[in-house]
């Protein structure tokens, strides 16, 4: 039924006879559908399917990639799917936004809330509202992140990852790093690199982390979710070019400028090997992009 896991390392990025560095390209198991959105995915739509549920129901940004990713895997899987869109003003910009376009040509429909109202999708009297809307729906939360999403976050890591040191993953509401966490091996550091600020992150993952050998490292943000500034984008664009490999502004950009400039500050232990976690999210960079020509700033290339 699914997509096949494509596990690709390529080859050490920075070895300096001091520390080793290698990515790991979950972001190649499906251009839409990938990374850490695929393995939050699986095991959800397995339950919907063993439910007999026909649509799925999520929530979302304007430039969510688990939006996105839910429409792929709806159309692809025979679901209808409904996104609750955060912000009203979105309803009549369709159109000119390249993520809500892609899910709705996914066949997903929409429904726009205010913010006030988005506050309240974990409310018991506001799902059962939209259930009165769309009929029975397999709930999925925002952003993916549940016990299933954990479950399927856990293949990331496989016996082949045992030799590194340090596995550094993005962290947005706490699934994928969770998932790792569980399946790393003794004497393996995990590392999260927050997109957002603050410290609440650690309460999420310790709901579903049942290992401490973690930490978040919270000072590569770049002021929270969404915020890039030009020296992000100049690394963005400067990492591709040396090493081909293309790297969304919202997480995996930050992790991998935040890892760059631990190196560089000796963090890490001599003869460290640390594996980063490339988890996906390409399609906000058009997305991304539109914002950044409105600000007159240099765009992701």
């Amino acid at each position: 039924m699914f997509f096949e896991s494509v596990e690709v390392l390529n080859d050490t990025i920075l070895n300096k006879g001091i520390i080793s560095l290698k990515i790991k390209r979950e972001d190649s198991i499906h251009p839409l559908v990938s990374g850490n959105k695929y393995r939050k995915l699986k095991y959800n739509l397995i339950a919907a399917q063993k439910a007999n549920k026909t649509t799925l129901l999520t929530f979302g940004g304007a430039y969510s990639n688990h939006i996105a990713a839910v429409a792929m895997a709806g159309k692809k899987f025979g679901f209808n799917t409904v996104g609750v869109i955060r912000g009203e003003e979105l309803m009549d910009k369709v159109d000119e936004n390249p993520t809500l376009s892609l899910a709705r040509d996914n066949g997903m429909q929409f429904k726009f809330v205010s913010r006030e109202v988005y506050r309240r999708k974990s409310e018991t009297d506001f799902i059962e509202s939209l259930k009165m809307e769309f009929g029975d729906f397999y709930l999925i939360p925002e952003g993916g992140t549940n016990s299933l999403a954990v479950k399927g976050c856990e293949e990331i890591v496989t016996k082949t990852d045992k030799a590194f040191d340090y596995i550094c993953c993005p962290v947005g509401t706490g699934g994928t790093i969770s998932g790792i966490i569980n399946a790393s091996f003794e004497n393996q550091k995990i590392l999260g690199f927050p997109a957002l600020k603050g410290d609440f992150l650690k309460k999420d993952i310790s709901k579903f982390a049942n290992k401490s050998n973690w930490d978040l490292i919270t000072d590569y943000h770049f002021g929270g979710y969404a915020k890039i500034n030009e020296a992000l984008i100049s690394f963005i664009n400067d990492f591709k070019m040396e090493y081909d490999i293309q790297l969304d502004p919202i997480y995996t950009g930050k992790m991998l400028f935040g890892i760059m400039d631990l190196i560089e500050k000796e963090f890490f232990e001599k003869g460290s090997k640390i594996l980063a976690i490339h988890t996906g999210g390409l399609q906000g960079i058009s997305g991304m992009n539109q914002y950044l020509e409105r600000k007159k700033m240099p765009l992701l290339k």
